[in-house]
């Protein structure tokens, strides 16, 4: 790829970042050479590595059957994915799937399905849908209505629903935003496991979801866990939610489960949950669960199983956080390191003794000092975190690699700062 005709490819006059031409295991390779560590997956998405054979063979493979199939329609490849999902992956009791095409559309999607369940079961005057005060859940009007991430809905704020904000780590203070609205308006409630895009992978205490499992059984509120990072494996378990062994309403995936071959997203619910739907219909999108993308889902999991990689993802999760620890714990700019599995986030501030915020300032720079050291790292970070670094390389990484990504992680901070102060 030339530079030049590069030129054209941002929507938005600019440069772009890099220009890729080929990927192996966790290194994309650019146009003039250079070989890019990546440590965030992209966007956290990769999981396998990239370059694999039998992944082409697969797209293959299914490309020789009808084509397009309507989403409606059952296909073989469909049926495969839906059978090792439910079978191998999904918490116990979930049984249902709808495929999409990513993680903006399962919770696009999720949100609708909720309010048709509430309908369904008379439940009319239930509509709101509640997210946390610290969160991102897609690029929908949707999802922006019920996330929290204040640079991403900029100037959208008037064709957003105005919906209120739950605590992000106190289960208490959440039943008493629900019960302030009134229980009976709260249609669902939406939640990552661990806190991505928005705050640099926070993790909730162990009684935050098992609270809140009990509190929406009470009072016929839909709990959605989103799981469009955190799903299939990143946490070191098959989804997040199965850490604190709690089984949701409805569960939405994206980003691992294709593995970044292709895009395709998930909705996952249980037999009770859909009972009430029946006889329904639930609008789909043109493009949902196609066979390529089905075939490559189901590959990419038939590969995490046979080379047991969500298991060695908690294992390797165990030693790059140790590796961050080691070379971060006191630093002066660092507040906290944290995540699980291979989704791990530095939160950084001006002052770690008082708090004081680089105001979102901070995180290009690190970003592109990295990027200075042929390695990539994910920015991260809102208005409650407002500057974060997101890791999360492949599950198959190699511990040198993981080294080197903690190495550059703390040289680019380093020089991030001191580029601040000239500026």
């Amino acid at each position: 790829m030339q530079s030049e005709r590069a030129r054209s490819y941002p929507f938005i006059p600019a440069q772009p970042l890099l220009n890729i031409v080929g990927g192996e295991g966790d290194y994309l390779i650019t146009d003039d050479g250079r070989r890019i560590l990546d440590g965030a997956g992209g966007a956290i998405v990769n999981n396998i590595g990239y370059g694999r054979p039998e992944i082409a063979e697969a797209a293959a493979a299914s490309l020789t059957g009808t084509g397009y199939t309507l989403p409606t329609f059952a296909t073989e490849t469909r049926l495969r994915l839906i059978e090792r999902v439910t079978q191998h992956w999904l918490p116990d009791g979930m049984t249902r799937c709808m495929f999409v095409t990513g993680g903006s559309e399962s919770v696009d999607t999720a949100v609708r399905v909720a309010r048709q369940y509430q309908v369904a079961c008379g439940r009319t005057s239930k509509w709101k849908v509640l997210g946390r005060s610290t969160s991102y859940h897609g690029s929908t009007l949707a999802a922006l209505s019920v996330g929290n991430h204040d640079r991403r809905r900029s100037g959208m704020e008037p064709m957003l629903m105005d919906l209120p904000k739950v605590d992000l780590v106190d289960a208490d203070l959440v039943i008493k935003t629900i019960e302030a609205e009134d229980p009976d308006t709260v249609s669902a409630l939406i939640m990552e496991p661990v806190v991505g895009a928005a705050g640099a992978a926070i993790v909730v205490p162990d009684d935050y979801w098992p609270t809140l499992r009990s509190y929406c059984t009470d009072n016929n509120i839909v709990l959605i866990a989103d799981e469009v990072m955190t799903g299939f494996g990143r946490t070191g378990t098959n989804f997040g939610v199965d850490h604190w062994n709690v089984t949701p309403d409805l569960l939405v995936s994206g980003k691992g489960l294709g593995g970044g071959y292709v895009p395709i997203g998930g909705l996952f619910a249980t037999d009770a949950f859909v009972e009430p739907l029946a006889g329904q219909q639930i609008m789909y999108f043109t493009f949902s669960g196609s066979d390529v993308t089905c075939a490559v889902a189901d590959k990419v999991l038939q590969i995490m199983q046979d080379e047991h990689l969500v298991e060695r993802c908690a294992e390797m999760g165990e030693r790059f956080a140790s590796m961050l620890d080691e070379r971060l714990t006191d630093h002066p700019h660092v507040a906290d390191i944290r995540g699980m599995g291979l989704m791990r986030g530095i939160e950084l501030v001006r002052d770690r003794s008082t708090g004081a915020s680089f105001d979102g300032a901070l995180t290009p720079l690190v970003v592109a000092a990295a990027l200075e050291r042929d390695t990539w790292i994910y920015p991260a970070g809102s208005a409650g975190v407002p500057d974060g670094l997101l890791f999360g390389p492949s599950f198959a990484i190699a511990e040198s690699d993981l080294e080197r990504l903690a190495d550059v992680a703390l040289e680019s901070i380093d020089t991030a700062v001191e580029r601040f102060g000239q500026l």
